[in-house]
């Protein structure tokens, strides 16, 4: 399919007896911040994992970018073009902050373990450019001040931030966040969707798994809601909001409310 950045194809995943997975198929435009909601349970973090070369779909198949998506590990995604975020924080908690940014960015090298070794030229300019980019990408998501600093002496909230600016580091051209505002407060969550707004005005395409139904429909272009493995709805967050089948899947959760109100978010 020409025009679109992603097309995820009838993908299903099984486990054992449990269907991950069933049929599910959706379609990102470049320049879209799509998002991923459902109970938990229903398979959104299966289907991150599936397009990031985790797992692989029992059925179905990925285009990306106009060619087959075949990732068989996380490093030939990033490659492609696709990084991703984790529901639980992966920093390197011993390693700075900047350090953490200049490991992403190392998939875009060149200079391989021989020219590690032999510091040629050609990677010293390498490591400058690494360096550079990586703090361009801590003053971009506000972690300048903090750089030297161990990763973990930073608040939650920072943690996030420093996790996007180092998948950002592998220069995506799409984003898989799985629950960035996970355990954010307030004031941490409207940071982020600037955040979240300033990095798709960049060229960079979002794809948003996240409980905060109200920062999903206030953010996202379109919605789709997985149940049960299955895709119940799709469409822009106003007609998700209104779809019968998706607030039946939401009683009992704690989010028919913002399901409701959440176009005004």
């Amino acid at each position: 399919m020409t025009g679109l950045l992603l097309h995820a194809d009838g993908i299903s995943k099984s486990f054992g007896g449990v269907q991950a997975l069933s049929e599910v198929s959706i379609v990102i435009q470049p320049g879209e911040i799509y998002g991923l909601i459902g109970p938990n349970g229903a398979g959104k973090t299966t289907f991150f994992n599936l397009l990031t070369g985790l797992y692989r779909p029992d059925s179905g198949n990925f285009e990306f970018a106009g060619a087959r998506l075949d990732a068989r590990a996380p490093e030939q995604a990033a490659q492609r073009g696709i990084a991703r975020t984790f529901q639980n924080i992966r920093l390197f908690a011993n390693m700075s902050v900047l350090e953490n940014v200049m490991v992403g960015r190392h998939v875009r090298t060149r200079a391989g373990v021989l020219g590690a070794v032999l510091r040629g030229p050609k990677t010293l300019a390498e490591e400058r450019a690494i360096h550079e980019r990586s703090l361009a990408l801590l003053e971009f998501v506000g972690l300048t001040a903090r750089r030297d600093e161990p990763s973990r002496h930073l608040a939650y909230g920072d943690q996030r931030r420093l996790e996007i600016a180092r998948a950002l580091a592998t220069d995506p051209k799409l984003l898989a966040l799985d629950e960035p505002a996970a355990g954010m407060n307030a004031t941490e969550t409207a940071a982020l969707r600037r955040l979240l707004e300033a990095i798709r005005a960049q060229g960079v395409t979002l794809l948003l798994i996240e409980h905060d139904v109200k920062l999903v429909m206030g953010l996202c272009d379109r919605v789709a809601v997985l149940d049960y493995g299955r895709k119940i709805a799709e469409g822009r967050p106003a007609e998700v909001q209104r779809n019968a089948a998706v607030i039946e899947a939401y009683l009992g959760v704690g989010v028919t409310g913002a399901l409701a109100g959440g176009a005004s978010a």
